[in-house]
């Protein structure tokens, strides 16, 4: 092989080395940019989120506080008879209430995202669970005409979960039901005991429901399904947001099928009590 032709032959071998090097900067590079866009899309969203969060959150904390001063301002500058009191107890005291619930879900998410709540597990009857958790919201669902039934497909077992916890769970799952619903609709809380010995609680309700999209937005903390500015509904929106994170550190998990204009189900899966080892 003659001397030139190996030249030549040395000299493609640096190209193409050349190349193969800046190629590898140029995807390195473009990797690099890419993963800086797609970081700062996440820490854009999550800041909106938790702005939109804070604009909520002043409303939400705003209303009811007017409504303890204003009727306690009325309280004390009027003579008004003893009916008239009594009612403005009554508003008072369902902002109190209000403010309350707000304050505890703040609580809850930051307890939850920070992995500091502890649960206070024993052996609970979920049907216990379940027909404290309809009691506490049966008088919503009377005041909108709708249709709250229970159905409990076979035995459920008795599992190790925080009673308080299960049944917050299945409050804000119903809640959100009735809220969402439209007078006369229906909502229907199953359960029914898992291939595994766990158990799946299901709330199914017949109200406006959700895409896709909206339907993750609805389990993101601090995420908005209706904007502040749009929204029809009172309340944090951190409901379903901490129904999911409790029932994670159960080892269970909260799943949402929904369709607009047609309706959602919530499905709780609780895992089976874990076994002793002797």
């Amino acid at each position: 092989m003659g001397m030139r032709r190996l030249q030549k032959i040395a000299m493609r071998d640096s190209l193409l080395a050349r190349y193969t090097e800046t190629l590898g900067e140029l995807m390195m590079r473009r990797y690099s940019e890419e993963a800086m866009r797609a970081g700062k899309a996440e820490s854009d969203l999550a800041n909106r989120s938790k702005s939109a969060f804070l604009a909520t959150m002043s409303h939400e904390l705003r209303t009811p506080l007017n409504a303890i001063i204003g009727f306690s301002d009325v309280i004390q500058a009027t003579n008004s008879d003893a009916s008239a009191h009594a009612e403005y107890a009554e508003h008072i005291s369902k902002a109190g209430r209000r403010m309350l619930n707000v304050v505890s879900d703040i609580l809850d998410m930051s307890k939850l995202e920070g992995g500091t709540l502890k649960l206070s597990l024993q052996p609970c009857s979920l049907n216990d669970v379940i027909d404290a958790s309809v009691d506490a919201v049966q008088a919503d669902a009377e005041a909108k005409s709708q249709t709250l039934d229970m159905r409990v497909n076979g035995e459920l077992p008795l599992l190790t979960i925080d009673y308080k916890r299960i049944k917050q769970i299945l409050v804000n799952l119903l809640s959100n039901a009735i809220k969402f619903t439209p007078d006369k609709g229906s909502i229907v809380l199953s359960a029914e005991p898992s291939p595994n010995g766990g158990a799946i609680l299901t709330v199914t309700d017949t109200g406006s429901g959700m895409s896709a999209e909206q339907t993750a937005t609805a389990l993101r903390p601090f995420g908005q399904v209706q904007s502040y500015l749009s929204r029809t509904q009172e309340g944090a929106g951190l409901g379903l947001p901490i129904a999911l994170g409790l029932a994670q550190i159960h080892g269970g998990n909260l799943h949402l099928e929904s369709e607009p204009d047609v309706g959602t189900r919530a499905i709780l899966t609780l895992p089976p009590p874990k076994r002793s080892v002797s």
